[in-house]
């Protein structure tokens, strides 16, 4: 493989990661459209088609850390660059980065994971009540921790419609991209 073939893959996987990033800061303009993102759909994107597996890690990270920084300033008036929220979300999307690194080809059930793996994630971690401004509202104990999970579901669903959509986006679009253009193939199918 020549070393322009991969550089150019990976400048159209970035371009499309920081593209995509956009429609997140969409919801903070739109607020029906909270947690409609792109940001499940874009850690397991980045995971299977990175070939160098820690670009992946670094853009997805790196658009979410940013892609905070700028919503939570529009809701805050004040430039924040990490908090403990952050750290998390930045644990559960390396997750969900690694999960993606998993995936060798598109069938079913790498689609079913694609679908459900970020939302679920996010979903478990992030409710943990030590973990979010929540742990205020509801007791720091497993009711609690059912409380805010309950109360988080319509949050949730919105991520799980995001990455239904933005999935096939990113994944039917890259794959009919890589059938088009073969400068976007790599040697070796989807991941290592």
């Amino acid at each position: 493989m020549s070393l322009q073939k991969i550089n150019t893959r990976s400048i159209i996987l970035i371009l499309i990661i920081v593209a995509t990033t956009v429609f997140r800061l969409l919801t903070y303009k739109y607020q029906s459209f909270s947690n409609f993102t792109p940001v499940g759909a874009l850690a397991i994107f980045g995971g299977a088609y990175f070939t160098d597996k820690w670009k992946a890690y670094l853009m997805i990270l790196l658009s979410l850390i940013v892609s905070n920084v700028i919503i939570n300033h529009g809701y805050t008036g004040q430039w924040s660059l990490f908090n403990i929220d952050t750290l998390w979300m930045c644990v559960c999307f390396a997750i969900i980065v690694f999960i993606g690194t998993l995936i060798k080809k598109l069938n079913v059930i790498n689609v079913i994971l694609v679908v459900f793996a970020p939302v679920l994630i996010h979903w478990l971690v992030m409710d943990l009540p030590w973990i979010n401004s929540a742990s205020t509202l509801y007791p720091s104990s497993l009711l609690g921790y059912w409380e805010a999970l309950i109360a988080a579901i319509p949050f949730e669903r919105n991520m799980f419609l995001g990455d239904i959509v933005f999935g096939i986006i990113l994944f039917g679009g890259f794959e009919l991209a890589k059938n088009k253009y073969t400068i976007l193939k790599p040697n070796k199918k989807l991941a290592l």
